[in-house]
């Protein structure tokens, strides 16, 4: 039988901490979800235990815990050393869902060695009315770092929209 854990599968404390209260940013990278279970459901899955590769495909939903994916089609790749993951790749329709964040691209590529999360092919992550995007974005999970770049195209930009919270106004002071 498969294992079918995807350490992390992906995003832990995921999106742009620019997004993310600095307590809530700490919370998500203590959250260990390498051991929880996660169930992914769609229409075709095809296994290659030689290749070492599993193959979801059609309406895709793969949940682990509170992070929530779906993609056309999701590759898990395994590693040669004890059948953890080495990268998983969502393609087609990317939407992943974490808390009240939501990032949207063509492909995300999830590699474990490096604890990199790449999202290309129109990327954009929005939390509440805030959003950031450009050509690849990059969240490095071990750092809670992430990178927007406009992938050395010079016509492309990178675009955040940061609204400011609301301020009460303090009754007697002007």
């Amino acid at each position: 039988m498969m294992k079918l854990y995807f350490n992390c599968l992906i995003l832990a404390g995921f999106f742009c901490s620019a997004f993310v209260s600095p307590a809530l940013a700490a919370s998500n990278a203590a959250t260990d979800r390498s051991s929880l279970p996660i169930t992914v459901k769609s229409n075709e899955m095809s296994a290659d235990n030689k290749g070492k590769t599993a193959v979801f495909v059609g309406r895709v939903v793969a949940k682990q815990a509170d992070i929530t994916i779906f993609s056309d089609k999701l590759i898990v790749n395994y590693s040669d050393q004890k059948g953890d993951v080495d990268k998983v790749e969502a393609q087609g329709n990317v939407r992943i869902i974490q808390l009240n964040r939501t990032g949207f691209a063509d492909q995300a590529v999830y590699e474990s060695r490096s604890g990199r999360i790449v999202l290309t092919g129109s990327p954009r992550v929005v939390s509440g009315g805030d959003s950031i995007s450009g050509k690849i974005i990059t969240y490095f999970v071990d750092d809670e770092k992430s990178e927007v770049s406009s992938g050395g195209d010079p016509k492309a930009r990178v675009e955040a929209v940061i609204n400011q919270p609301t301020r009460k106004k303090n009754v007697g002071n002007p």
